[in-house]
């Protein structure tokens, strides 16, 4: 199936890509809601099923998830802290006063209850919503409770370190020496403490992460793989469709996407957990430089995004044309001996170049806008070092702040400001974040659209219990505007065998698609077997990934057929060599590579003898063989008393069939029993 080329730098670019243009050139607000949009029709389903909630209370579920957390995290540093009160009093008194009495201050006013309320509001809404987290869901929102809770451990601890780095200036500016190397003891244990939680934080992301890929990915292969999406996504008029390298999107757009939401949405976590635990220490020590904090930060912040929105475009042309270049390669490598044989090194070489050259051009347009994006982050990074000695250092020389609370201060800052500045110091990532959203949304709603479209009223293709039988069918290909076959009358029963025949571009491989079901008649109707009991072999055989017994029981069950049919089959399709140099019928082989198109042909209808279909449909199926490999293979067919249906153009074949049906090009046809058929007058 081939995966088109969508296009050069240079030119236009349309469907999916028009629609991308579109959404970076409307508004701000416009396009975030468009992207939050897709990032919510993405993401919710892994946590909460689309038709079964909205976004607003999907988002209500994550902000309930903090409630739960916090309540919880409350409860148990509470717990720890009365017992220590009852167990090592004055050990508490010297190192945790501070803890205990912020904890004694948090009960004892309106915000004990405040945090109770919030976190039973919390649990109600996980209790109200507890039938949507069945298949598993509850075990993703537990994950992300236990991360969760991890990065509240961790800036409760950093937190604590800022009030340490005071108190440890303080002493060591002072030279109590004493007191300098208790408060070093307690900063070195507040790591020891940290490390193994930030680590478990870190694998416990990368644990969820992966369940979100596997749930995503194998949501797309079902869709993909449901009412031939597949098909119909990759069709023989390239021009159909406007989804390229759907490989490359169910693989490495689903990585891509599953690690970067997952990174953003904890990055976001931490960053309001960051801000809320250190705003407070610095509106303690200055009003003014929190003030000035958050006056730069919107200034620099609005600046990166607007610059940023032209990056979300490069990233995404550059997923695409990095996808075009990387199908380029593998189709050469897929046809390196057509290739080879017809010396094509020169054009394939050019055309490679050209992909390559899109990839560069793109890329280096990026950069330019990347350099521009990272001085402006770098500028607002040295002023955030520049705001706390130009704020606080008349307060230090007038004695209202000691050294140590400038160090706090200054601490706090650093911290408040990263928090601030998550989303600038992530713009890049955020542009190819936003590109992937794009390409991925892109085509799981074109897929989705595929695998669940309804039956079309007017397709006439019906399965039965009987034969093949059309009826007055007007066959046209899917975008053209003249009729391949008009009002095609006949039909093939048990035992009968119809050979067609016609001239190339008659229209003989359209009519087996239709008898196949793949396509159908714009008028008339046709009815064919049951699935299971039709089965085509194309010119090209279809070589699966897997093992020689694979490929000759396929579609059936392996199971069905002992190692005797098998190697019993391939003896009567005249494949000897392969049971001599394969006796191990479970080895896995490049199989389209070691054997030859004849071959491949004569191990299909190893396939088709094994399958016992009661109707077969032949494209050309025998076009690589000679004439006498090509009998013994039809007189097996007769032997089976199968009924079947072949495209040829070899006389030779005449003598196998019943009747002909014989394509004129122009949408005309004739019926006629074999003996009235003249190969050498056609």
């Amino acid at each position: 199936m081939a995966v088109r080329w969508l296009g050069r730098p240079d030119k236009p670019i349309d469907g999916e890509n028009a629609a991308m243009t579109a959404t970076v050139a409307a508004g701000p607000l416009q396009s975030l809601r468009q992207q939050l949009s897709k990032l919510r029709h993405l993401s919710q389903p892994f946590f909460l099923p689309l038709d079964q909630a909205s976004g607003w209370q999907f988002v209500w579920l994550l902000v309930s998830l903090l409630f739960c957390v916090g309540g919880l995290v409350l409860a148990a540093l509470t717990g720890i802290i009365r017992s220590l009160e009852q167990l090592q009093p004055a050990l508490t008194e010297k190192y945790f006063g501070g803890v205990a009495n912020t904890i004694t201050g948090i009960w004892s006013s309106w915000w004990g209850i405040g945090f109770a309320a919030l976190f039973i509001l919390g649990a109600a809404s996980f209790v109200a919503f507890r039938q949507q987290l069945r298949q598993r869901r509850w075990l993703h929102w537990l994950l992300l409770a236990v991360i969760v809770v991890m990065l509240l451990a961790v800036n409760g601890i950093n937190a604590g370190i800022g009030f340490i780095a005071r108190d440890l200036t303080n002493a060591l500016v002072e030279k109590q020496e004493s007191d300098f190397y208790r408060i070093l003891i307690i900063y070195a244990a507040c790591f020891v403490v940290a490390l193994p939680i930030r680590v478990s934080q870190i694998f416990f992301t990368y644990k969820l992460g992966i369940i979100w890929r596997d749930w995503l990915s194998q949501s797309l292969i079902g869709d993909y793989m449901s009412n031939r999406a597949y098909y119909v996504l990759n069709p023989n008029d390239e021009l159909a469709t406007d989804v390229d390298n759907p490989d490359q999107r169910i693989t490495e757009d689903t990585r891509a996407f599953t690690a970067q939401s997952l990174g953003f949405t904890i990055g976001i976590f931490d960053a309001l957990l960051t801000f809320s635990l250190n705003i407070l220490i610095l509106w303690s020590i200055s009003q003014v430089l929190t003030f000035s904090l958050f006056g730069y930060s919107a200034v620099a912040t609005t600046l990166l995004i607007l610059a940023g929105r032209k990056l979300v475009r490069l990233q995404f042309d550059q997923l695409r044309y990095e996808a075009d270049f990387r199908y380029g390669l593998v189709h050469i490598r897929d046809n390196a001996e057509s290739i080879a044989f017809y010396a094509g090194e020169e054009p394939e070489s050019q055309e490679t170049r050209r992909r390559l050259g899109s990839v560069v051009r793109n890329f280096n347009l990026i950069i330019n806008w990347q350099v521009l994006i990272d001085v402006m982050r770098r500028t607002t990074n040295y002023a955030g070092n520049f705001f706390p000695y130009l704020v606080m250092a008349p307060a230090f020389f007038m004695g209202e702040v000691d050294y140590g609370g400038f160090v706090q201060a200054s601490f706090a800052f650093g911290m408040v400001e990263g928090s601030l500045f998550f989303i600038v110091n992530q713009i890049e990532e955020l542009a190819k974040f936003t590109a992937g959203i794009s390409r991925l949304e892109g085509f799981q709603s074109k897929v989705e659209e595929v695998s669940t479209q309804p039956l079309d009223p007017s397709n006439q293709i019906i399965q039965s219990g009987g034969g093949i039988v059309i009826r007055h069918a007007d066959l046209y290909t899917p975008k053209g505007e003249l009729p391949v076959i008009r009002d095609l009358n006949l039909s093939v029963n048990d035992h009968e065998r119809m050979l067609v025949v016609g001239p190339s571009g008659c229209g003989k491989t359209s009519l087996m698609r239709m008898i196949s079901g793949l396509w159908s008649p714009r008028r008339g109707s046709v009815e064919r077997p049951e699935t299971g009991d039709l089965l085509f072999i194309p010119q090209k055989p279809y070589m699966l990934l897997g093992s020689l017994r694979e490929q000759l029981c396929y579609p059936s069950d392996e199971e069905r057929f002992s190692d005797a049919q098998l190697r019993s089959v391939l003896e009567q399709v005249n494949l000897p060599q392969l049971v001599s140099r394969y006796p191990d019928l479970d080895i896995k082989q490049d199989w389209p590579r070691i054997l030859s198109l004849g071959e491949q042909q004569r191990l299909a209808f190893g396939r088709l003898l094994l399958n016992s279909p009661r109707y077969v449909v032949l494209d050309e199926a025998t076009s690589a063989l000679d004439v006498k490999t090509e009998k013994l293979l039809y007189e097996l067919l007769v032997e089976r008393d199968l009924a079947f249906i072949s495209v040829g153009h070899r006389p030779s074949l005449k003598s196998f069939h019943t009747n002909v049906l014989q394509l004129e090009g122009n949408g005309d046809w004739r019926l006629m029993p074999a003996a009235n058929y003249d190969p050498e007058a056609a």
